[in-house]
């Protein structure tokens, strides 16, 4: 039976339960107004519900490829926009009008009735008019013409070339001549055929502008489907066309039909729904990781994190559902990941995302791909999570998520338009970059620390342990061979690795106040003398013993954060500085006043804290073992922690006997990899080496 050695704080259930009420008050708000159509069917399998007839008239939805053929074909063929100008036609005719033609002045109205004609349908250039590249055949082409303001599409066979017009000028005129005179050369020596010039003029820049238009212009429906007609039959196959009108009607039901029955039954059903999301987050908690619920705080964390999802999802479906692919959900995992364990992080994924999976169009293709996303995400962010790399992360987050996308698409579960869903995708994908400095913001708010802050932390290189080096480099050593050792011990029992690294480096860093006190940095001192030489057993403690304080200030100073602190002023707990206090007691010291022998910390609270005090004990001790077989190291061990069990400094920590008894054996072993027996070399006599001869 797995035994506690002390239980752990689990808050009073009103504490629990009120964000929770919260949660569920904000998803009812949440929740969609209208009604979901409640038929599942698929492309190119059976119709399995009654048969389906129209309630109301709605509109045959183009699917995206029909219209993005249309857009294509579209903005693929050139209508060419011309401008009509009046000044071309006022100065011609004016021209014509006082012209001279000699012995027939009679047909000088015929011609300019036959101009006037001629210019109100327009004349172009011999070289015709500007169509496509290679389109040769004009019978079907049209063109713009612009008169007063007002564009007129017309026929492009039904404007002049200039040669032409001259042809139908002379027709005209030929036509009205009840003479025997020569009507071309009359107009030719009269000089009115130069009063024929092209009065339609080329717009390069309105046609480039109609031209992009038009493919916004599309018609988004064809067809039409009247109330009472049917949609599909019972064991109908679902056939493109079907699935088609089957996808209008759905978009029509649930923008404008809404909930046909009583509205309070239909809050009733929301409310049901919200509640059982709500029961399933707390759920998964409590199974889950029920220790969280002691740590308010994280548990808070949690149940924000799980609001973000879920008014995400809500929000844009309900205002944007076609940008569903651009929200960057993968977040929600990497938001997790700063401050939770795999085994927290996924299950809360799976339940955030349920809405998602409720309520958004293509839920199920949706719910799967970030759900398959999410964990991809967490896996790499172990190795891409720092500057640039965090793109890296991005970039594969977004090939698991088009591979999803696409493998669904090849079974017809979506029908949106690829391109456009690839290019949300890979914006949603890194925007996770652009979002994930809010986890900083997150871990002020919430008094949380992230497991980047943490990496952070372990960086020998930062500021603070380099002058821990520099000042008590005997010190630095240890804490090093420390965090080693509680690494490997957390590991074992599965506790926050990063966090007891960053508790073993810094728990000792007041001591670079005063190096010279401690044994480990005794080198720095001149040969011969010795720090507590001269000083009183009371003297000596209260000098290690201020160690503590000095780090608790050097702490505040940079600003380390509480939880790591936290292991400055628990790694001694209320234990005394044995040593001096046992020579004070052999010196003949009332033990009622030897509070000055004693840490003034704090018990540890947590295995982190506990695996640190047990591992700064056992290496500092390790140093006066003489004897390296594997008995020596368990017996040592077990006195190390017997003593402080005696001494009560596990009373009030957050850990198992079993757990206890794991961290027991990873000491005794890592113990014995460090110091194992050497085979004595050739040239090593009397603990003293000699060059070999080589």
């Amino acid at each position: 039976m797995d035994l506690k050695l002390k239980r752990p704080n689990v808050p009073d259930g009103y504490r629990v339960i009120w964000p929770l009420a919260l949660l569920f008050a904000v998803l009812l708000l949440l929740f969609p107004r209208n009604a979901k159509f409640s038929y599942d069917y698929r492309k190119g399998s059976q119709w399995h519900h009654e048969n389906l007839v129209a309630q109301f008239d709605f509109p045959i939805l183009k699917t995206e490829e029909q219209l993005r053929e249309e857009r294509s074909r579209t903005n693929t063929s050139t209508v060419p926009y011309y401008r009509f100008r009046q000044d071309v036609v006022d100065n011609m005719v004016k021209g014509a009008s006082e012209a001279d033609l000699g012995g027939y002045p009679s047909l000088l109205p015929v011609v300019l009735a036959s101009l006037e004609g001629i210019y109100e349908t327009g004349v172009v250039p011999d070289e015709g008019v500007k169509l496509d590249k290679g389109e040769k055949d004009v019978s079907g082409a049209v063109m713009y013409v612009q008169k007063d303001k007002r564009a007129v599409k017309k026929p492009v066979t039904e404007v002049f070339l200039e040669s032409e017009a001259k042809a139908k000028l002379l027709a005209d005129v030929t036509a009205r001549s009840r003479s025997h005179v020569n009507v071309d050369s009359l107009l030719r020596n009269a000089g009115i055929y130069d009063f024929i010039a092209p009065n339609l003029e080329y717009d390069a820049k309105t046609t480039e502008l109609v031209k992009s238009e038009s493919g916004q212009q599309v018609s988004t429906t064809q067809g039409f489907v009247s109330a009472g007609e049917l949609i599909v039959s019972s064991g109908e196959m679902v056939t493109s066309e079907v699935a088609q009108m089957l996808d209008s009607y759905k978009a029509e039901y649930e923008n404008s039909m809404g909930y046909a029955g009583p509205r309070v039954l239909f809050w009733l059903g929301n409310a049901l729904i919200a509640l059982v999301i709500v029961l399933l987050f707390f759920l998964t908690v409590y199974f889950v990781a029920k220790n969280l619920l002691g740590e308010y705080n994280r548990y808070l964390y949690l149940v924000f994190i799980f609001f973000i999802s879920t008014a995400l999802t809500l929000l844009m479906n309900r205002f944007a559902p076609r940008f569903m692919y651009l929200v960057p959900f993968t977040l929600i995992a990497l938001y997790l990941e700063a401050f939770f364990k795999n085994k927290v992080i996924m299950p809360v994924c799976f339940v955030s995302f349920l809405p998602m999976l409720i309520f958004a169009n293509n839920g199920i293709v949706l719910y799967v791909m970030f759900c398959v996303a999410s964990m991809v995400s967490v896996f790499m962010f172990k190795y891409f999570n720092r500057g640039w790399k965090q793109f890296i992360n991005a970039g594969i987050v977004f090939v698991s998520l088009v591979v999803t996308y696409f493998g669904f698409r090849l079974v017809d579960m979506v029908n949106d338009d690829p391109y456009m869903a690839v290019l949300m995708l890979f914006l949603g994908s890194m925007l996770t970059v652009a979002g994930y400095p809010l986890i900083y913001l997150f871990e002020k708010l919430f008094n949380l620390l992230s497991a980047s802050r943490l990496r952070e932390l372990c960086d020998t290189n930062n500021d603070l342990l380099r002058d821990l080096e520099h000042k008590a480099p005997g010190t630095f050593q240890h804490s090093l061979q420390v965090m080693n050792m509680a690494d490997a011990a957390a590991r074992a029992i599965g506790a926050n690795t990063l966090l007891v690294r960053a508790g073993a480096l810094y728990h000792d860093i007041g001591k670079m106040k005063n190096p010279l006190c401690f044994i480990e940095n005794e080198s720095l001192a001149p040969a011969g003398k010795h720090f507590h030489s001269g000083l009183s057993p009371r003297e000596s403690a209260v000098a290690i013993i201020n160690h503590v304080a000095d780090g608790l200030a050097l702490a505040d100073q940079y600003n380390l954060p509480g939880i790591v602190r936290d292991f400055i002023l628990t790694h001694h707990g209320t234990s005394n500085t044995a040593y001096f206090y046992k020579q004070y007691l052999d010196s003949g010291g009332d033990p009622a006043a030897a509070e000055d022998f004693y840490y003034k910390g704090k018990k540890p609270s947590t295995k982190e804290q506990l695996i640190l005090m047990v591992c700064d004990s056992v290496e500092a001790a390790s140093r006066t073992l003489k004897d390296n077989s594997p008995e020596t190291f368990s017996a040592f061990v077990e006195s190390i922690v017997a003593g402080k069990m005696k001494a009560g400094q596990f009373d009030e920590a957050d850990i198992s006997i079993k757990q206890l008894n794991t961290v027991k054996q990873v000491l005794k072993n890592y113990l014995g990899q460090i110091y194992h027996e050497r085979i004595v070399y050739p040239g090593e006599r009397n603990g003293e080496t000699e060059k070999t001869k080589q």
